[in-house]
């Protein structure tokens, strides 16, 4: 069983920067493969961003590449999405997700096996 608890969001301005967190407990972290998904109000949770337990293989919505960084340091047990250049677009609850198969990251939901409880982005213009 892992546990996913999600930090870092709140309210900024268009241009601005933010880091999520999402601090995962269990012993078997470091093997899963950790996305990022978003939701809106009243749209459907979409990928963000995901990386494969060794750290070297990411993959972005095209959306967010170029702006978002996701990466993960398995000894803290956390995975990061860096946010920068924010748009009022990016506004949505932002979730971690993580995907216990050892196959590609996947960019659908159903695909992961644990989430977290979400943490607000807001991005004002």
């Amino acid at each position: 069983q892992v546990q996913l608890v999600e930090s870092g969001g709140g309210l900024v301005q268009a241009g601005d920067s933010l880091r999520l967190s999402c601090a995962a407990s269990g012993r078997t972290f470091s093997s899963y493969t950790m996305g990022w998904f978003r939701q809106a109000p009243g749209l459907e949770r979409e990928f963000v961003a995901g990386i494969k337990w060794t750290g070297g293989y990411t993959y972005y919505a095209d959306s967010v590449k170029g702006r978002f960084t996701i990466s993960r340091d398995n000894n803290k047990n956390t995975v990061y999405l860096r946010m920068n250049s924010l748009k009022p677009e990016d506004t949505a609850v932002y979730y971690c997700a993580a995907d216990r198969s050892y196959g590609r990251i996947s960019t659908e939901s159903l695909a992961y096996d644990y989430w977290g409880q979400g943490t607000q982005v807001t991005v004002s213009s």
